[in-house]
């Protein structure tokens, strides 16, 4: 009798999460409904409580969007180059997802504080950040890049789900800002949008954060990016419901909107943040999308998902479904997309040009800025450190030998 290996968790992922869907059965809750608008034929449909909202996305402003949505994906394709050849220490992608922050960014007012993760390049392109000087941080010769002051997009958060409790903090700031501005007869009505992904979803981070904003009435939008993915781990290990859902245990309203669909995001997101800024509350928005690519070029996908998964995923591309409708409609024409595509290449030729001149960080300022005094154990790594560059031709460190970032050196 052959040995019989038992199944892991992993088996049988469903591409449609028909687990959710057979967990909400037994538990008599019915199927979660997901609010889409532009389908991947590219027609548009409706929805009686959001297709007013996308009525006001005008041809000029869908246009707009589609531009978006290819310049950051033209981005992210040189960003990634960059890190493959020595020139980024790390490159968090964002294919497949475009749609979703595109859609959501443009959604927010200059007014509205934003709290990102590590992966929403589209959101900071929405918000005016120079994407040169976000990868100042991915390079290591940054801790950050940007002044939030500036774009009120705060600085990447790398610890999972930390961002949502700064969220819901700054939230309550805005709060008592507002009631202090109304009682002087003035006012400036702003909101808050966190997001993260659906693997942050099982931190108790977004649990805290969410029962503050909940027992407050916080004006914060938790923007939850459910790419399927946490690195090897797929959404129905981290949830057996859908997670919109879980807005009900905390007292506020869960959408669930096609993440893929600009449209549909866009108007669920103006109206979270409408709902926010009336001073009605939390909202939870689930951005059901795909990650296309890798979790970062550190990791390899091909490890734990099937090709035919990601075939599926692809032919629900945000952009190509654009494209379908603009050019359905009459809307865009060949020269419309052959512009937006030159200026694609042209932004990504400032991005290389301007990455290639940031200055080289030495890896032993690190050392002198961990502490503001003189510590032993950091003394004794930086002995370390310099006995190990020894041991290179001329004492250099290694990476600045090859042209690669020094942050990089020691690894």
């Amino acid at each position: 009798m052959g040995t019989h290996l038992p199944a892991t968790e992993f088996d049988g992922t469903a591409v449609d999460d028909q687990r959710e869907a057979d967990a909400e059965a037994v538990m008599g809750e019915p199927p979660a409904q997901m609010v889409q608008l532009l389908g991947p034929d590219g027609k548009l449909g409706f929805d009686p409580v959001f297709s007013e909202y996308a009525e006001k996305v005008t041809p000029e402003i869908l246009r707009g969007l589609y531009a978006d949505m290819a310049a950051i994906r033209r981005f992210d394709v040189e960003a990634t180059a960059l890190q493959r050849q020595g020139q980024l220490a790390l490159w968090v992608p964002l294919t497949g997802q475009e749609a979703a922050q595109i859609g959501s960014g443009r959604a927010s007012r200059p007014q509205d504080y934003i709290f990102p993760t590590y992966r929403e390049h589209g959101v900071a392109y929405t918000r005016n950040v120079d994407l040169a000087e976000l990868l100042r941080q991915f390079r290591g010769v940054s801790n950050g890049g940007w002044n939030p002051k500036d774009t009120n997009f705060h600085l990447y958060t790398l610890v999972l789900a930390a961002q949502t409790l700064h969220a819901v903090g700054y939230a309550m700031g805005i709060q008592r800002d507002q009631k202090l501005a109304a009682a002087q007869g003035s006012s400036g009505e702003a909101a808050v949008i966190a997001y993260f992904g659906d693997g942050a979803s099982s931190e108790g981070d977004v649990h805290e954060s969410m029962v503050f904003a909940s027992s407050y009435n916080a004006p914060v939008v938790f923007f939850c990016q459910n790419n399927h993915w946490a690195i090897s781990v797929p959404t129905n290990v981290q949830t057996r419901v859908p997670l919109s859902n879980r807005a009900k245990g905390y007292g506020f309203p869960g959408i669930r909107v096609d993440g893929n669909d600009v449209i549909a995001v866009h108007a669920v997101t103006e109206w979270a943040l409408e709902h926010a800024r009336q001073g009605k509350g939390p909202v939870l928005i689930e951005a059901f999308t795909y990650r296309v690519g890798a979790h970062t070029t550190a990791d390899d996908p091909t490890k734990y998902r099937q090709s035919a998964e990601e075939d599926a995923w692809r032919a629900k591309d945000p952009l190509a479904r654009v494209e379908k409708y603009l050019r359905n409609e009459g809307l865009a024409d060949d020269a419309f997309f052959a512009k937006v595509k030159a200026d694609g290449d042209e932004l990504a030729a400032y991005v290389r040009r301007t990455t290639h001149d940031l200055e080289t960080l030495d890896i032993r300022s690190a050392f002198a800025n961990t502490y503001a005094e003189a510590h032993p154990l950091v003394a004794e790594e930086l002995a370390w450190f310099e006995e190990y560059t020894a041991g290179f031709e001329g004492g250099d460190q290694p990476a600045e030998s090859s042209g690669q970032p020094a942050a990089k050196a020691g690894h």
